[in-house]
């Protein structure tokens, strides 16, 4: 067994990613990276995996067209400029900026980044040069970097002699990034929705991570109402002609930067979008551990099929004459040898790699060398994703329970979690909690005429009779029920004047669109049972 499963008493690491993160770089060096070399994984689809892969904090991609703000996303979150940054209405970020948590504020170049091993971008030294001349690591103290790290990317721009001139594979820069980051930001501008062809290519290459993906609707402040609804519905026509899913990916609406709202119409729902959204990047430290597990299946079930693709080639190819021929037929036949491994071994067609690029580095290898199938190396495998993940993933869970709830904080996140101008404050059962008077007092004279006509005894009324006149809400039985149980104060089964009063106030609260408190306010507490 593990140590990092130990339920022997031991002592444990007490930070649970670091722990979760040694038990991942166990199993992952021990039984699926000797599958993956034996092979040729990382001639296909991606290069191994480093220890730096499982302890980094967790990353957010930005991505976009040029001038959708991006950086300006990146500064409203730290609320501070970071080194390196450019803003402007054409395109400045011509670089991949990763902004990380450094003790001194400064940039490092991309050539000195991907030999650094603490850093998780070693890999990317095989994208050459041209590349690493446009990556740098912007470093800096700021408490949001003390939870996640972001990545800017360049503008993205449209046209052929655009993709050519990065000198790189703009688009298998992304996809490397895509396996790597916890959250990836697809930013658009309420003013150009036309999604470029580079931009198209760019989100296909991000296809098998829609789960991470999240869209952000930006500078939305610029239009109306009406022009929002269209803009709205012509970005979700667009992004379901290239996102082939049957679930729809989150579109967020807002102006994500610090400035006036130009046409303030929409501020609400402006606001709430944000706290959404700002909600779904601070529980990425939380989920981590969750993520990185996720992925290590994932690449666990992509390395099996190849392990059965490699060895039916091996298999196939003549022994001595006829070596190229044949090679070149089995290319061309791919399809049907998927079909056969499908069948064979029962594998979702799902996770089979994408046909046409399979092909694509196949031609380039050289079969020979290929090795047959090794069932002690899938066994090693099969036995992870059934028994020591799922350990693993009881760990997860003991370790969540036993430590604080972690969530990205200051910058932007600090700036609307309490005070007036927290999202949702004053409205709904919100209303009146900075008030002396009792809000439900102010329709309590309404209330008091409907209470008396319901035969009152003793001061109060049984829940049949109240039933009666709750009943004409029309709300359904489970809201009217838990509006009930706020309204008992005492418990008693009946209601007094007062609770009468704030039973009608909930009601009221509900039908105006609000959600009910899971416990009664202190605000909303009638005055006569405050001393209870």
């Amino acid at each position: 067994m593990f140590s990092w499963a130990n339920k022997d008493g031991k002592k444990k690491d007490p930070e649970l990613f670091q722990t979760v993160s040694d038990g991942l770089k166990r199993l992952y060096r021990t039984k699926l990276f000797p599958l993956e070399d034996t092979y040729r994984f990382h001639d296909f689809h991606s290069p191994a995996l480093e220890d730096a892969d499982f302890d980094n904090k967790p990353m957010v991609l930005l991505v976009g067209q040029y001038s959708t703000g991006k950086t300006t996303f990146i500064r409203h979150l730290m609320e501070q400029d970071f080194p390196g940054m450019r803003i402007g209405p054409e395109p400045t970020t011509d670089s991949f900026i990763a902004v990380m948590h450094g003790e001194q504020e400064g940039l490092i170049p991309g050539n000195a980044l991907v030999v650094d091993p603490k850093k998780p971008f070693r890999k990317l030294n095989a994208f050459g040069n041209a590349f690493l001349n446009r990556f740098i690591c912007a470093q800096m103290p700021n408490p949001v970097l003390d939870s996640i790290s972001i990545i800017d990317t360049p503008g993205i721009l449209s046209g052929e002699k655009q993709r050519i001139s990065r000198g790189y594979d703009f688009a298998a820069v992304l996809e490397w990034f895509a396996e790597r980051v916890d959250r990836i930001i697809l930013l658009f501008d309420a003013h150009k929705l036309d999604i470029s062809d580079e931009f198209s290519e760019v989100i296909r290459a991000l296809k098998n991570h829609e789960d991470k993906m999240r869209v952000v609707l930006n500078k939305a402040d610029q239009i109306g109402t009406q022009q929002l609804m269209r803009v709205y519905g012509a970005l979700m026509w667009s992004l379901g002609k290239i996102v082939n899913t049957p679930e729809v990916i989150r579109v967020y609406i807002g102006s994500f930067w610090a400035q006036p709202l130009l046409v303030p119409d929409n501020r609400k729902l402006f606001e709430a979008e944000e706290q959404d959204l700002f909600r779904d990047i601070q529980g990425l430290p939380r989920n981590a551990a969750l993520r990185k597990l996720n992925d290590l299946i994932k690449r666990a079930r992509l390395a099996k099929v190849q392990a059965y693709i490699i060895s039916s080639l091996k298999k196939e190819m003549p022994n001595v004459f006829g070596k190229e021929n044949k090679k070149k037929e089995l290319i061309a036949n791919l399809g049907e040898i998927y079909a056969k491994i499908e069948k064979e071994h029962q594998i979702s067609p799902g996770d089979f790699p994408k046909l046409s690029k399979m092909q694509e580095v196949l031609a380039g290898q050289d079969f020979t060398k290929f090795q047959g199938l090794k069932p002690k190396l899938l066994e090693a495998v099969e036995d992870m994703l059934a028994n020591d993940i799922a350990k693993l993933m009881t760990l997860v869970r003991q370790e969540e329970a036993a430590m604080p709830s972690q969530a990205v904080q200051g910058g932007a996140f600090d700036g609307t979690m309490n005070g007036p101008f927290g999202h949702g404050y004053g409205e709904g059962a919100s209303e009146g909690i900075d008030e002396l008077e009792w809000i439900v007092a102010r329709d309590k004279p309404t209330y008091d005429e409907i209470f008396y006509t319901l035969s009152p005894v003793n001061g109060k009324v049984s829940g049949a009779m109240a039933k009666k006149e709750m009943v004409k809400s029309k709300l359904p039985n489970n809201v009217l029920g838990k509006i009930w149980k706020l309204a008992d104060v005492d418990k008693d089964g009946y209601l007094d004047d007062e609770e009468f009063a704030l039973a009608n106030h909930l009601i009221k609260v509900k039908l105006e669109g609000h959600e009910l408190p899971a416990d009664l306010p202190d605000h909303l507490v009638p005055p006569s049972k405050r001393g209870q």
